[in-house]
């Protein structure tokens, strides 16, 4: 089968792009919420995302939308700049930006991800989502779909909520979280079920659900969710029409807005790339995606939603991994997505606005189990600790401060590991001893940088006085300037007064230790 190619797993892409649109819908709106901006923008985002990023895309599987990750920027600058108009300026010039990002192939930054870091970050997502969605399983609906902070907006920590949502169980909502939960979970296990693709599991729960919820209404139980902040609650029209608005560029003038800009473009930027890097991990196919493309039509899409009135977007693991995890293999589903969201939210928001947001926690906790399942602890634990230390370092950072912030120190804990095992492959060190006194050979690395200084001329300060000493670089290509100083140095003077008989193997061909206007050297040209 071609992996590539459009049409190449149509039943599929169908039935998980229809799982990837309910996983959305709370969320665009829910972010949308969030931001403080028109609930409609969070829609038309998801739909440009899902239809013109899912066409121009590279990547076969990730689905672009609203993000998480940006409400707080979108919230305050809506504030600052004084309306929803001018921050739709900020958001097509935040896209251009992108282009040029692409353009000036700033998409190979992602390169430098550690495998540790992204599945880190993976596990800390799911976490997330798992610690978010159980108090909506309760039907303690709270906290907006799509906050994904620690510190919520009440104040509240995600682990108060937690706590509280015992206290507030909706019996009804519980029910059908937990019939929701069940029915997920034998649609994977029952082999019949499994090749059923054309009827996802989550369409299945969506129906159920509604039909269980007016059962318990029209019955007039206690049971009956009623409530709309337990539902999910799309706009009405008259709501889209005077909650529409369109880019004011008078501001085009305005610093902050440009401040603005470069601020969404930077950061959609670079989570886009974590993202994207993190589904091509998840891809079960293991295709790369060209990341200077996707910059460009994430730019394209924030360009195309600042103009129609929508959010900023980005690359979005929990639907990217909903995808994956329902059976999406080609664009299709992305673009699929997209086309249903605008269509059922215009067309049926009465039939949608009945579906229990208990319900959609529980298609939720499973894709949040799938990201942070215990089997990817145990494999990170099983590749040693400087794999296993920088991943739960990433999934604690994440959990508890953001996504950027917590690959960040996921990443400066991952660089000290790297440091310290370039330190500790700098050289070998061999002891002999022989009638004469100790002969201790210390055969230099193929790459010595001023990172192996300190542990150089540590062992260059331990050789006992009277040994015979080789450092032998024959096998080296590259010995930086200072480490050259230091042998030098210690050549010269230590070497004299400890009584060491030193010898330099690889150096005499190809560099002249004294001549001390070298910066560096290149052992073999």
């Amino acid at each position: 089968m071609n992996t590539h190619s459009f049409f190449s797993n149509v039943r599929g892409d169908l039935a998980a792009g229809l799982v990837v649109f309910l996983v959305a819908l709370p969320l665009c709106l829910g972010i949308a919420l969030a931001s403080g901006a028109p609930l409609f923008s969070g829609i038309i985002s998801g739909v440009i995302g899902g239809i013109v990023v899912g066409f121009l895309s590279n990547s076969a599987l990730s689905v672009t939308g609203p993000a998480a990750g940006l409400t707080a920027i979108v919230l305050t600058a809506i504030s600052d700049l004084g309306g929803f108009d001018i921050f739709l300026v900020a958001v097509i010039l935040a896209g251009v930006i992108q282009i040029v990002f692409g353009f000036l192939k700033a998409g190979s930054f992602s390169n430098y991800f550690p495998t540790s870091v992204i599945e880190g970050m993976l596990a800390a997502i799911g976490i997330i989502i798992i610690l978010k969605q159980i108090p909506h399983a309760f039907g303690h609906d709270i906290d907006n779909e799509g906050d994904f902070f620690f510190i919520e907006k009440s104040g509240h920590t995600t682990f108060d909520t937690l706590i509280e949502s015992i206290n507030y169980i909706h019996t009804g909502a519980l029910i059908i979280a937990l019939l929701s939960l069940a029915i997920l979970i034998i649609w994977e296990k029952v082999p019949f079920l499994k090749k059923i693709k054309v009827v996802p599991g989550a369409l299945v729960v969506v129906v159920v659900s509604i039909f269980l919820n007016e059962f318990f209404i029209q019955s007039d139980s206690s049971l009956a969710i009623v409530t709309q902040n337990h539902l999910v609650s799309l706009p009405s029209f008259t709501e889209i029409r005077n909650g529409f608005a369109l880019p004011n560029f008078t501001s085009l003038t305005n610093e902050k807005v440009w401040i603005v800009a470069v601020t969404i473009a930077v950061i959609a930027s670079i989570e886009t790339l974590l993202c994207v890097e993190a589904t091509d991990k998840l891809d079960p196919y293991k295709r790369f995606t060209n990341t200077n493309r996707e910059l460009k039509a994430q730019g394209i899409g924030n360009i195309l939603s600042g103009f129609l009135g929508g959010l900023p977007m980005t690359s979005v693991v929990v639907r990217s991994s909903a995808n994956i995890n329902s059976g999406g293999r080609t664009k299709l589903a992305t673009v699929f997505h997209g086309f249903l969201l605008i269509l059922f939210a215009l067309s049926i928001p009465f039939v949608l606005n009945k579906i229990p947001l208990a319900a959609l926690a529980a298609v939720l906790l499973m894709v949040g189990y799938k990201l942070a399942k215990p089997s990817v602890f145990i494999h990170l634990w099983k590749n040693g600790y400087s794999q296993f230390i920088p991943f739960v370092i990433t999934v604690i950072a994440v959990v508890r401060i953001d996504l950027l912030k917590g690959v960040a120190i996921g990443l400066g804990v991952s660089v000290l590991f790297i440091l310290y095992q370039n330190l500790k492959i700098a050289y070998s060190f061999k002891k002999e001893s022989s009638q004469n006194g100790d002969v201790i050979t210390i055969k230099l690395a193929q790459e010595v940088s001023f990172l192996n200084k300190a542990a150089i001329k540590s062992t260059l300060g331990s050789i006992p006085e009277g040994s015979e000493l080789i450092i032998d670089a024959s096998s080296t290509n590259y010995i930086d300037f200072d480490v050259v100083e230091l042998i030098k140095d210690f050549r010269n003077v230590k070497a004299e007064d400890k009584n060491i008989k030193l010898t330099l193997k690889g150096f005499k061909d190809h560099y002249d230790l004294n001549n001390s206007e070298f910066k560096h050297v290149n052992i073999k040209e």
